[in-house]
């Protein structure tokens, strides 16, 4: 049966170094999020006390109606797998995949069955009585994985799971990962520093810095919306412009930036625009256009072949920027030219 889970105001500190403060969370029963962040954010330590090897300073930790906040770890019927994977090298897979079962009492036979079952969920049968330094990376990630599913836990945690495997293995089985999770609707938390990891298998993903979360979304609108310069940036919002308003006119805005060049931009494209933001644009969301057209003036620098665009870094009064232009029109550098935002790939923020 899985469960919501629930984290309440939770505070944690490594000696006196505070690294969560008042900390709250709360995923779906059935959800799979990811905390994303860089080293030091506090992703794994808020993974550590859900899962009862850390004890928090203040706040409480829910699983569906279970308090878990003093509960030992090893009374929390939680699924792992972890980075290293953590498998006993003495045991064949088949009794690694089991060893849950035998630690909760589950008798042979049907041990057994469960067991048997797993595997060929994983594809692993003909491995069963294999020990893992027999197997490749990706074969002791699923033993892993099986291992933490077979006791069918009401909340399934991954610690940086695929980091060690090559690019093509991790596309792989993060792939079966969600499939898994999915097919079993188990309420999950996944922690990973890779963003295009954390977007494709999650439901939402929690963007962390120095303890505190700075967006709780879905990919699609982290991606597309990001509260924040912070998440604009994480998220590749390369360009991050400083604007005030200087004339409104109906659903039209004109506003400028530093150095004096001005933009017009229309509400009924970008939502709401308050007198002072930052327009937040990826390399695709400027276009180098002739230097008589509308946008903000620039000078071409290195020009980049991307296969669909060349990439320009260009030199600006608002400060260095990088725009994209046409194959069809490539640019000299030393050019002069303007760059146009474009709405679709552009985002208002508040200002920094």
């Amino acid at each position: 049966m899985t469960e919501p889970l629930t984290i309440e105001d939770l505070s944690a500190h490594y000696g006196k170094v505070q690294v969560l403060e008042d900390f709250s969370l709360q995923i779906a029963a059935g959800e799979l999020v990811s905390l994303l962040g860089a080293s030091g954010c506090g992703k794994t330590t808020t993974l550590r006390l859900i899962a009862g090897f850390l004890e928090p300073t203040s706040g409480r930790i829910r699983l569906g109606d279970q308090d878990l906040t003093r509960l030992p770890a090893h009374r929390r019927n939680i699924g792992l797998v972890f980075q290293n994977y953590a498998l006993f090298p003495h045991l064949t897979v088949a009794e690694n995949v089991g060893f849950g079962l035998k630690q909760r009492g589950i008798g042979g036979a049907e041990r057994a069955a469960r067991v048997a079952a797993m595997l060929e969920r994983v594809e692993l049968t003909d491995l069963a009585s294999r020990l893992p330094g027999a197997l490749s990376g990706g074969q002791r990630q699923r033993v892993a994985l099986a291992r933490a599913l077979v006791i069918e836990p009401p909340l399934l945690m991954f610690d940086e799971p695929l980091s060690n495997l090559d690019a093509k293995l991790r596309v792989g089985m993060r792939a079966e990962i969600r499939q898994m999770q999915r097919a079993n609707g188990t309420t999950s938390v996944f922690v990973t520093h890779d963003q295009e990891e954390a977007f494709s298998i999650s439901d939402r993903v929690a963007i962390m810095q120095a303890g505190r979360i700075m967006q709780f979304d879905t990919p699609e609108t982290l991606y597309q919306r990001p509260a924040n310069a912070f998440v604009a940036r994480f998220v590749g919002f390369e360009n991050l412009i400083p604007m005030r308003v200087v004339a409104r006119e109906g659903e039209s805005v004109e506003a400028e930036a530093e150095g004096g060049a001005r933009l017009s931009l229309s509400q009924a494209e970008y939502g709401a625009i308050p007198d002072a933001f930052v327009l937040g644009a990826r390399a695709e969301g400027l276009l180098v256009l002739p230097p008589e057209a509308p946008g903000l003036p620039a000078t071409l620098g290195l020009r980049s072949y991307l296969g669909r665009a060349y990439q320009y870094l260009c030199a600006t009064p608002a400060g260095p920027l990088t725009a994209q232009g046409p194959l069809g029109a490539p640019q000299m550098p030393a050019a002069a030219a303007r760059l146009q935002p474009l709405a679709a790939q552009c985002c208002i923020l508040a200002p920094e």
